[in-house]
């Protein structure tokens, strides 16, 4: 039995080529023998609309098209830096585009499929500028504007989130417990997988008197982390590969 592969937080960027290297190769091999490839979040560092004419999108759109092709169903949950990757992209590349906080049966379980960022509660800062850029109106004005304008945007955006990451204690960026807890009841399962928070773990804990876990995804940065999740919920979070950040 195929084992279904997830990962969230390459970040790809024009910065970062040998990031979009390794996902390439990825796509290419190991990826080809999976049941499913879920990206949960974050596959770009930014993403400025699906009209947009640089290079990287195109280059990512065809490694993913190529999977596609295969058979191999590819599903996307949206990030927090690629929350405007909409249905044109999707189309070219075969992507299945999720929800936040979808349920799918991965391996008999069901599962809660998330970006993780709405898991993060107790950074209200970060809350409030999510809730104005996922607003439908402020979307439609942003993406009105000319590429230029949108990318000026985005590279400000940039800098404003390194600050932001650089003033506020590591604790507050990650998940609330409680939040964990209630998305897990309000979803009806047990298992949760989610990005990210850049910290990959297996975390078991309890939930109404019952096992339940959290599988958090690691990012690309400086490394390929993905889960694969085998035959009978057999559960390997790992690096593919060691590679330099640049």
């Amino acid at each position: 039995m195929a084992e279904t592969l997830f990962v969230s937080d390459l970040h790809l960027d024009e910065s970062r080529p040998q990031i979009t290297s390794l996902f390439e190769r990825f796509l290419a091999g190991e990826a080809r023998n999976a049941a499913a490839l879920y990206i949960l979040g974050d596959l770009f560092e930014t993403w400025i609309g699906d009209d947009d004419d640089a290079a990287l999108p195109a280059r990512v759109a065809r490694a993913l098209r190529a999977l596609a092709d295969t058979g191999v169903p590819i599903f996307f949950v949206a990030g927090n830096r690629d929350f405007l990757l909409g249905a044109e992209y999707a189309a070219r590349t075969g992507l299945t585009l999720l929800a936040d906080a979808t349920v799918h049966v991965i391996a008999s379980q069901p599962t809660l499929l998330m970006h993780g960022d709405t898991l993060c509660t107790d950074d209200a800062a970060y809350q409030a500028f999510r809730a104005q850029v996922r607003d439908d109106h402020w979307q439609r004005a942003f993406l009105a504007q000319p590429l230029d304008a949108r990318r000026a945007f985005a590279a400000r955006a940039r800098v404003g989130s390194r600050q932001h990451t650089r003033a506020t204690p590591e604790v507050l960026m990650d998940v609330n417990t409680s939040a964990v807890a209630a998305a897990l009841r309000a979803a009806g399962v047990h298992r949760l997988i989610h990005g990210h928070t850049h910290r990959p773990a297996i975390h078991r804990l309890a939930l109404d008197g019952r096992p339940a876990e959290r599988i958090v995804l690691g990012d690309w940065y400086t490394q390929g982390s993905r889960l694969r999740v085998g035959p009978g919920g057999r559960l390997a979070l790992e690096n593919i590969a060691p590679t330099a950040a640049g």
